[in-house]
């Protein structure tokens, strides 16, 4: 896998995603179980850097030269190409139900969607159901493992990092395409790098509650795994893995004090804490 392709995986900026979402849920005990935080917190650092000096000003450049609709029609067009990935994966679940309804969602946009420019799917009662081979694994009873941050890539765990290979190797078109095409300058590179930077583009939006995290690292890792769990669950998780995961059975845990440390962190920072997102106004003074 090239280094630009590993820079912009999807698993690297849909956490940042799915950030916005999180924002709003009640507030969790920060994970302890990470023995390679030393090792991650590097690897954060350095994937950081390298995105604020390449990969986001292109993500940038992208918003300033397309217009929301536009954008919105090249993220399904791609959205809809790698649902053989979910139907794949459904299918591995043994979800034949799950399997058919991504079969007909996809045929749909496909034909109906002009290609999958458009999401007449979704207005038809196909919702969009998202699904991999880390997911896979989790409902076959493989247990998450360690929290693991890598270059080029982002958050992934011992479990999700296997969907990186499998996914691209067996199921993803755009990566099948660009392994039986030999173009000597690499234009078969092209698509996949387009579809990354519009996943990239998505995340610009949800910058500003990562900026306000009073440890970033943290909070993606959290996120990152806060995402997966209701992934794993299809969005309704039990009710104990949510305790669980927000620490609200630990004798220790403190709601009080995670928010005394946030405010502590915002006055350490001033000018990095409650930064709105790109393309939105500062709020007001009263």
């Amino acid at each position: 896998m090239p280094p630009f392709r590993r820079l912009l995986s999807p698993s690297r900026w849909m956490p940042l995603v799915a950030v916005a979402l999180l924002a709003g849920c009640a507030i969790a005990k920060p994970r302890t179980d990470d023995p390679l935080e030393k090792y991650n917190r590097k690897v954060y650092a350095f994937n950081d850097a390298l995105d604020r000096a390449v990969i986001r000003p292109v993500a940038v450049g992208y918003r300033k030269v397309t217009n929301p609709p536009v954008r919105r029609s090249i993220s399904d067009f791609f959205t809809n190409l790698r649902m053989p990935v979910t139907i794949a994966n459904d299918l591995l679940q043994a979800r034949p139900k799950q399997a058919l309804k991504s079969s007909g969602r996809f045929l749909v946009n496909l034909t109906l969607g002009i290609g999958g420019f458009f999401d007449p799917a979704s207005q038809l009662g196909l919702p969009l159901e998202d699904n991999d081979f880390g997911v896979t694994l989790a409902r076959w009873g493989v247990p998450e493992g360690d929290f693991l941050m890598l270059p080029f890539v982002g958050p992934t765990t011992a479990r999700d990092v296997w969907r990186l290979p499998v996914d691209s190797y067996f199921f993803d078109p755009l990566s099948r395409y660009a392994r039986h095409h030999d173009f000597k300058a690499g234009q078969y590179y092209l698509p996949e790098v387009l579809y990354l930077v519009t996943l990239r583009a998505r995340a610009i939006d949800a910058e500003g509650f990562l900026k306000s995290a009073y440890d970033p690292y943290v909070f993606l890792r959290d996120a990152y795994r806060q995402q997966r769990i209701y992934e794993i669950y299809d969005g309704n998780p039990p009710a104990e893995i949510i305790e669980q995961m927000q620490g609200l059975k630990d004798d220790d845990f403190d709601p009080e004090q995670l928010l005394d440390e946030q405010h502590q962190w915002e006055n350490q920072h001033p000018g990095q804490a409650n930064q709105p997102p790109e393309g939105q106004p500062p709020p007001q003074k009263q």
